[in-house]
């Protein structure tokens, strides 16, 4: 059974940083997508970063570029979302998300998801 649980979310300021984590379990496919989603209250959700694993390619919303890094520890089987340079307009419930092929990594709500960690940025 495939387990997503995420850590690390919290409360801070506008211009501040958090690092989510995923540990990630029972996933045995060789290939898919992984990433992070969020939904803030009355939004849609938005797929914020993910990756086609063995592709190269990385998909970050435009509204995050240059200020999210996702990245993957495959000896802990961790996937990791650094935010730096936080805003209001970030603040929602951030999901770690996976999917088999065929995938989108902008849309991986499709698949399996945590439970979710929220995010809340204030000015």
């Amino acid at each position: 059974q495939v387990q997503l649980v995420e850590s690390g979310g919290g409360s801070v300021q506008a211009g501040g940083s958090l690092r989510l984590s995923c540990v990630v379990s029972g996933y045995t496919y060789s290939r898919y997508c992984m990433g992070w989603f969020r939904q803030a209250p009355g939004k849609e959700r938005e797929g914020v970063a993910g990756f086609y694993i063995g592709s190269g390619y990385t998909y970050y919303a435009n509204s995050v570029k240059g200020r999210f890094t996702i990245s993957q520890d495959n000896a802990k089987n961790t996937l990791y979302l650094q935010m730096n340079s936080l805003k209001p307009e970030d603040t929602a419930m951030y999901y770690c998300a996976a999917d088999e092929v065929p995938c989108s990594p902008n849309r991986l709500w499709v698949g399996y998801r945590g439970q979710g960690t929220q995010v809340t940025v204030s000015s």
